[in-house]
């Protein structure tokens, strides 16, 4: 949903959102070691973990929640937030965007999560799964990585192609709807190895 003015947690400048009041909540991948040959090992899925990350509150620094996924072998990498400050450059489709859904890659699975952590932060919900047939149908690319939100939308990098070799690249899905609109790159040229991927706006 677009709200009229840009979210309060989008800043103009790096200096601005250095002055930004402290977060409260933090949220954390964690990752479960999967079982061996020997029937050793865990078989419950990954997780994503709720910090109180306010000094005043009573479970300061503690674990209050917990979101398990539904699968069990993801592999959960870089997470990031469908939108940012990154959003507010006013010639993008997108500068009143809200800043509420994580998006979640399974590097192992190549399966993506959609979770919000609205109305309640402290208590996020799965709303989406995109699996990987899917995601490698419509983005030509597998083994998703690392997230980043852009100005006109959210950037995804993966380090392998559907069939578990080259080349890797990124692939671009919507802000609002978290479909996978398709790769990136207009020309990739010779590269074929792909990790993680910055900008400077």
């Amino acid at each position: 949903m677009s709200t009229w003015k840009p979210d309060p947690t989008f800043y103009p400048s790096p200096k601005m959102a250095m002055a930004a009041p402290q977060e409260e909540i933090g949220y954390v991948a964690i990752l479960q070691a999967q079982a061996n040959g020997n029937g050793n090992g865990n078989s419950r899925p990954d997780a994503l973990a709720v910090l109180d990350l306010n000094p005043e509150s009573p479970t300061s620094s503690q674990s209050i929640n917990r979101l398990d996924l539904p699968y069990v072998g993801d592999e959960l990498h870089h997470f990031g937030w469908n939108a940012c400050s990154a959003a507010l450059c006013p010639s993008m489709p997108h500068p009143h965007i809200e800043r509420r859904y994580l998006l979640i890659p399974g590097l192992r699975s190549s399966r993506m999560y959609v979770v919000d952590t609205k109305p309640d932060p402290r208590q996020p919900r799965l709303i989406k799964t995109i699996e990987p047939e899917e995601l490698q149908a419509k983005s030509g690319y597998s083994r998703p990585h690392t997230i980043h939100c852009g100005p006109d939308a959210i950037y995804v990098n993966a380090l392998g192609a559907p069939d578990g070799d080259g080349p890797g690249g990124i692939f671009l899905m919507d802000h609002e709807t978290f479909e996978v609109k398709g790769p990136w790159e207009a020309d990739r040229g010779p590269q074929k190895l792909a990790y993680d991927f910055w900008w400077h706006l």
